[in-house]
C-alpha cells in the first residue's frame, strides 16, 4: 500500500485558504429581508353594537304601579315604560295650587288697598313674596310628578327588566335597559399599517356568524391612538340599511378591499 505524504507547507496553505473563504462570506452584506405588505384580505373579527343604549334609573323613591313593556318589546320614543304610585305627590300639588290661589288673592287685595293708601308698601311686598313662594312650590311638585313616569328617550327594544311591578325602589336604582336596534354599528381592530389607505367613509362587508348573511357597512370613525403592543387601531363602522335580523352582540368577520394604486 502506498501512503500519500503531505508536507507541512501544503497543510498550512489549505488552512489559510479555508479561513480566507470564511472571512469573505462573513464580510458579504446580508440580503434585505422582504416585508410582506399588510394583507387586507385577512379575517378581522367584528362585534355588532347599538349606536344608542341606556339603563333607565329611578329618579325618585317609591312603589312601581305599572310596567308597560316586557323583555324584548319594541318601543317608540316617548312611549310610557313604567309608572310609579304618586298619590302623595299629587296631593302635595293640589295643596300647593290651593295655597297659591289664596296667596295670590291676598296679594291682589293689598295692591288695591295700596292704591287707596290703606296699606304699607312692605305689606304688599310680603304678600307678593308669599305668592311667589307658593308658585315655586307648584313648580317643584310638578317636577316630582313628571318623575312618576319613565318614558323611552329613543326608539328601540327592551333588553333587560331590572325591577318588578309593585316593588319599592330607591333613587338611582336601575329599572329598564333599552337599546336602539334600528341604528347598528360594528366595532373592530385592524392593523395600523392599513392607515396608509383606510379612510372614513370607506365601504366594507361584514359576514355575521349568527345569521350567515353578508351586510354592507362603511367606516365611520377611526381611533386617534394606535395600540403599540398589537400594532392595531380600533375603528367603528355603520351598518347600511336597517336589517331586521341583526341584533347587538352578534359577531362575524369583516372584509376590506384596499383601493387600487
Amino acid at each position: 500500500m502506498r501512503l500519500l505524504h503531505r508536507t507541512p507547507l501544503a497543510g498550512a496553505t489549505a488552512l489559510l485558504s479555508t479561513l480566507l473563504s470564511a472571512s469573505a462570506l462573513a464580510a458579504a452584506p446580508a440580503a434585505p429581508a422582504k416585508v410582506a405588505p399588510a394583507d387586507a384580505s385577512k379575517s378581522i373579527r367584528v362585534l355588532v353594537a347599538a349606536d344608542q343604549e341606556s339603563v333607565l334609573a329611578s329618579q325618585m323613591a317609591g312603589r312601581i304601579d305599572q310596567i308597560s313593556v316586557k323583555l324584548g318589546s319594541t318601543i317608540k320614543a316617548g312611549q310610557l315604560l313604567l309608572r310609579f304610585n304618586c298619590d302623595e305627590q299629587d296631593a302635595h300639588l293640589k295643596m300647593a295650587n290651593a295655597e297659591f290661589y289664596g296667596a295670590q288673592q291676598t296679594y291682589e287685595s293689598k295692591l288695591k288697598l295700596q292704591s287707596m293708601q290703606s296699606v304699607a308698601e312692605i305689606d304688599v311686598q310680603q304678600a307678593g313674596a308669599a305668592a311667589q313662594k307658593t308658585k315655586a312650590q307648584i313648580q317643584l311638585y310638578q317636577a316630582q310628578m313628571r318623575q312618576c313616569n319613565i318614558v323611552a328617550p329613543f326608539a328601540g327594544r327592551v333588553t333587560r327588566l331590572l325591577a318588578r311591578q309593585y316593588a319599592s325602589v330607591n333613587i338611582g336604582q336601575p329599572l329598564i335597559e333599552i337599546v336602539n336596534d334600528r341604528k347598528l354599528k360594528v366595532q373592530l381592530n385592524v392593523p395600523s399599517l392599513w392607515l396608509s389607505w383606510l379612510k372614513a367613509g370607506q365601504p366594507f362587508t361584514v359576514h355575521i356568524d349568527e345569521t350567515g348573511k353578508r351586510y354592507e357597512a362603511k367606516v365611520q370613525r377611526i381611533n386617534g391612538r394606535v395600540d403599540a403592543v398589537s400594532q392595531s387601531i380600533e375603528i367603528e363602522g355603520d351598518v347600511l340599511g336597517n336589517p331586521d335580523n341583526l341584533l347587538p352582540g352578534m359577531s362575524g368577520v369583516a372584509s376590506f378591499t384596499p383601493p387600487a394604486r
